[in-house]
C-alpha cells in the first residue's frame, strides 16, 4: 500500500481479492483497485507493479479525499456565523466534497434572499477550496422592505380581492415590516394569473413593476395586470364514453353553455366525471379538460374520457398491521360495502390516501397512514392491498383549560383508542409496557378533570363495530360536580348507549341512562322551584334519536349540514320527557389560492320539556356555545328574591358565523349574530366579532377564542357579558 495517511493498511486489504503466492491477474488487480476507491476517505486508487527477484510486487496506491479543515464567513455583519454554520452541508472535519460546498454556496444564497436580501452575493474561494479551508465571501447589501403594493389594470376583479391572493404584503401581522423576496413575488404573479384564468380570462398576462429607492433599502411593488376578454362557453361536449351515455355526464355539471368559462367549476367537473368511473370499477379512467378557442370572445370545452378496463374486488390483503387485528380493518372495508366481488371502488380507495375509506380507517383505527391499492394481472379483476402504518393508540395526557363558562379546569387523562377489552395481560411486564388490552379498535377513556367551578371524573368505553356490525356501543360512568347559583349541583351517572349506522349517513339510537342528581348548599333565598327538589333525585331515562351527517370534516367541517332529532321519557322521582332538535349547515363562502376557506356556519336548535321536569333537567341560554353577548345561564325564567334561574320549559336558539382566515392558517377573524328565545322575556339577539388562534402544540393545535358580543335584544332580568373567552383544549 502507498499513499494511505487516515486509510489503514487492514481496511485496504479488505478490498483486495489478488493473494500472495498466487498467479498475477491484472483484471483481478484492477478490481481491487475499484473496490478500494469504494473506502470512505478514498478519492481514487490504482495499482503499480515492480518486479523483484524474479516474482511481482503489486502496489496499490491510494490517494484519499482532503478533509474539510476549516470553514470562515467573511462580509457577513447581519446574521451570525453559527446560523450561517448551521445551513452547511459540511462540516470541520467531514471529507471535502467540492459539490457540497458549492451547494452549500447556494444554499447561503438562497437563505439571505428569502430574509429579504434581494442584493446579496457569496462566494466561495476556489484556491482555499483545494486546501480543505471553506472560505464563504458574502456581500450581504441592504435588506429591503416592501414600502406599499399596489395594483394597475384590474377592473373586473377589485383591488381588495386581488391583495388577498398574494402573499406579498408590505406588514406582517399588521404591524411587522415585510422584506421583498423575489421568489414570492413570482409565485405571486402566477397566483393573479390563475384567478383570472378561473373566471374565464384566458389571456390574461401580469408583470411586476419594481421601483427601488437609492439605497435599495426600500421597494414599491406594482403588479400589472392586461386583463383581456371573459371567454364564454360555446358548447360542452365528451368523447370516449361508452359505459355513461351523456345525459349522465351531464348532470351536475358547473360549466353551462352561454356562461362565462370558469377553470375552477371545469376542475371540478372533471373531478366529479371522474368519480363516477372510478366509483364504479374503472380504476385506471382519465378525464382530460380540452379547451379550443373558437373567436375572440367564445370557447368549446371537450371532456375527453379514456375509460379503461372495468374491475372487481379480488383478494384483500392487509399488511402493517403488527397490533391491530385483521377483522378491526375488514369492518370498515365492509361498512363501505368494499367486498370481494364488487366493482373495485377507487374513489373511496384511491392509494394515496386521500380516499374517503382510507381516512376512515385512518380515524377510525388510528393508523398514521392508510392506502388502499390495486393489484394482480387476472383480467377484470384487481386484488386490493390495504397498506397500514399504526400510530400511537395510547396516551397519558396532563391538560388544562380556560374559559368564561366554567372556570379553569385541570386535566390528567388516560386514553386508548385501539383497546381490546379481552386481551388480558400474560405477565405483569405486558400490562406495563402496554401489550395487553390492545388491538381490538375498541375505546377506553378515563378522565380526572378538577376545576374551579366544575369538576367531572368519567370513564368511558366504546366498541365500534358492536357484534362487528355498524353499531356504536358506547357505556359511561361520571361524576359530575358544578357550583351553581344558589346550590351545588351533584352529579353520579351511568349511561349506555347504542347507535346504527346507515350507508346513506343517517343513523337511529337508543340510549338508557340510571342517574343521581343531589341538590346541596341551597340558599336560604333560593327560588322555591330550586327547595323543592333539595336532596338525592333519582332519574332513569331512556332516549331514541336519529341523526344524519352530510360535512366533509368532522371536526371542521367546512360543507355540508348536520341534522340531530331525540326524544328522552324519564322516570323515577320525577316524571317528563325532553324533545330537541338540532341542524347544523356549512358552507364555504370563499376560498383563495392558498386553499384557506371562508366559512359561513349557521345552526338551529329547539328543544322542550314533555311534563314537568326539576330545574336542573331544564333550558338555559347564554355562554360561548348559545347566545354570546350574555352570561352562561343568564337567559332563564328565574324565581325567589335573588331572581336566580330555575330554568325554561322549552327554548330556541339560531345561530349564524362566518370565520375569515387572516394570517397563515392559525389566525381567523369572527363575525356573528346569536339568537334566541325561552319561555319567559323578550326574544334575545346579539351582535359581535373576535379572532381564533390556533397554537401549534405538540399534541395538536390549542385554540384560543376571544369574543365581543353586543346584546341588540334582552329582557330585564339578563345577565349579560360582553366579552368571552376560551383558551386550551379539553383533550
Amino acid at each position: 500500500m502507498a499513499g494511505n495517511r487516515s486509510v489503514t493498511n487492514s481496511e485496504i486489504l479488505s478490498r483486495v481479492r489478488s493473494r500472495v503466492g498466487e498467479v498475477f491477474d491484472p483484471n483481478t488487480a484492477a478490481q481491487d483497485a475499484r473496490r478500494i476507491a469504494e473506502l470512505a476517505g478514498v478519492e481514487y486508487s490504482y495499482y503499480n507493479t515492480a518486479i523483484v527477484e524474479n516474482k511481482i510486487r503489486l502496489i496499490f496506491v491510494v490517494v484519499e479525499r482532503n478533509l474539510v479543515r476549516s470553514i470562515v464567513f467573511f462580509g457577513n455583519s447581519k446574521v451570525k456565523s453559527s446560523t450561517l454554520r448551521k445551513k452547511l452541508e459540511l462540516k470541520t472535519g467531514d471529507y471535502l466534497d467540492p459539490l457540497a460546498a458549492e451547494t452549500s454556496r447556494k444554499t447561503l444564497l438562497e437563505y439571505y434572499r428569502k430574509k429579504g436580501f434581494a442584493f446579496v452575493e457569496v462566494k466561495l474561494d476556489d484556491e482555499k477550496l483545494r486546501r480543505g479551508e471553506l472560505l464563504y465571501t458574502i456581500n450581504e447589501g441592504p435588506r429591503v422592505k416592501i414600502d406599499s403594493v399596489k395594483f394597475s389594470g384590474n377592473s373586473a376583479l377589485k383591488t381588495k380581492q386581488l391583495k388577498n391572493t398574494i402573499k406579498t404584503k408590505n406588514r406582517k401581522l399588521l404591524l411587522l415590516p415585510a422584506y421583498y423576496v423575489e421568489e414570492y413575488v413570482d409565485k405571486d404573479l402566477t397566483r393573479l394569473k390563475n384567478i383570472y384564468y378561473e373566471r374565464g380570462f384566458l389571456d390574461v398576462g401580469v408583470t411586476a413593476k419594481r421601483q427601488f429607492n437609492k439605497a435599495q433599502s426600500k421597494v414599491r411593488l406594482t403588479f400589472v395586470i392586461d386583463e383581456g376578454t371573459a371567454y364564454v362557453v360555446e358548447t360542452i361536449t365528451f368523447s370516449g364514453n361508452k359505459n355513461f351515455e351523456e345525459k349522465q355526464l351531464r348532470e351536475g355539471l358547473k360549466l353551462h353553455q352561454g356562461r362565462t368559462y370558469n377553470q375552477r367549476k371545469a376542475d371540478s367537473d372533471v373531478s366529479r366525471i371522474l368519480k363516477l368511473y372510478r366509483e364504479n370499477g374503472f380504476i385506471d379512467a382519465k378525464v382530460k379538460r380540452n379547451v379550443s378557442f373558437i373567436s375572440k370572445d367564445k370557447v368549446n370545452v371537450e371532456f375527453a374520457i379514456t375509460e379503461g378496463e372495468r374491475f372487481r374486488i379480488g383478494r384483500i390483503n392487509i399488511t402493517g398491521n403488527e397490533q391491530t387485528q385483521d377483522k378491526v380493518i375488514r369492518r370498515v372495508l365492509d361498512e363501505y360495502d368494499f367486498k370481494p366481488g364488487r366493482w373495485y371502488n377507487a374513489d373511496i380507495a384511491r392509494g394515496d390516501g386521500s380516499g374517503e375509506l382510507e381516512r376512515n380507517i385512518r380515524r377510525m383505527v388510528l393508523t398514521e397512514s392508510a392506502t388502499i391499492t390495486p393489484s394482480g394481472e387476472t383480467p377484470g379483476q384487481k386484488d386490493a392491498q390495504v397498506s397500514v402504518i399504526e400510530g400511537q393508540t395510547g396516551m397519558v395526557m396532563l391538560g388544562a383549560g380556560v374559559s368564561s363558562d366554567a372556570g379553569a379546569i385541570g386535566q390528567l387523562i388516560f386514553e386508548q383508542k385501539n383497546f381490546d377489552i379481552k386481551d388480558k395481560p400474560k405477565s405483569f411486564s405486558d400490562f406495563i409496557t402496554g401489550k395487553a388490552f390492545k388491538g381490538a379498535g375498541q375505546s377506553l377513556r378515563i378522565a380526572l378533570e378538577p376545576g374551579t367551578e366544575r369538576s367531572r371524573y368519567s370513564i368511558n368505553f366504546t366498541e365500534p363495530y358492536f357484534m362487528n356490525r355498524p353499531i356504536s356501543l358506547d357505556v359511561i360512568g361520571e361524576s359530575f360536580e358544578w357550583e351553581r347559583e344558589c346550590y351545588d349541583e351533584n352529579r353520579m351517572r351511568g349511561y349506555i348507549s347504542f347507535e346504527k349506522r346507515y350507508r346513506n349517513h343517517w343513523r337511529r339510537s337508543v340510549g338508557l341512562r340510571v342517574e343521581n342528581v343531589d341538590v346541596d348548599n341551597v340558599d336560604s333565598d333560593a327560588p322555591k322551584e330550586i327547595k323543592d327538589v333539595k336532596g338525592d333525585n333519582m332519574l332513569f331515562g331512556i332516549k331514541l334519536g336519529v341523526a344524519k351527517d352530510l360535512t366533509d370534516d368532522r371536526f371542521n367541517p367546512s360543507k355540508g349540514y348536520y341534522f340531530r332529532a331525540n326524544y328522552e321519557q324519564v322516570a323515577g322521582d320525577h316524571t317528563f320527557g325532553i324533545l330537541s332538535g338540532t341542524y347544523s349547515r356549512y358552507k364555504t363562502l370563499y376560498e383563495d389560492l392558498a386553499e384557506r376557506k371562508t366559512i359561513l356556519s349557521t345552526k338551529l336548535h329547539a328543544a322542550t320539556v314533555v311534563g314537568d321536569a326539576p330545574p336542573f333537567e331544564k333550558f338555559y341560554a347564554g355562554g360561548s356555545r348559545s347566545i354570546r353577548g350574555f352570561d352562561y345561564r343568564g337567559v332563564s325564567t328565574r324565581g325567589g328574591s335573588g331572581k336566580d334561574p330555575i330554568g325554561s320549559d322549552w327554548i330556541f336558539l339560531a345561530n349564524a358565523e362566518v370565520t375569515v382566515p387572516m394570517v397563515g392558517d392559525n389566525l381567523s377573524a369572527l363575525f356573528f349574530v346569536d339568537t334566541g328565545a325561552i319561555d319567559s322575556g323578550n326574544y334575545r339577539a346579539s351582535v359581535g366579532t373576535g379572532i381564533q388562534i390556533m397554537i401549534p402544540q405538540w399534541f395538536g393545535p390549542v385554540p384560543m377564542r376571544f369574543e365581543i358580543a353586543t346584546p341588540l335584544m334582552k329582557d330585564g332580568d339578563d345577565d349579560t357579558q360582553v366579552f368571552s373567552f376560551s383558551v386550551g383544549r379539553l383533550f
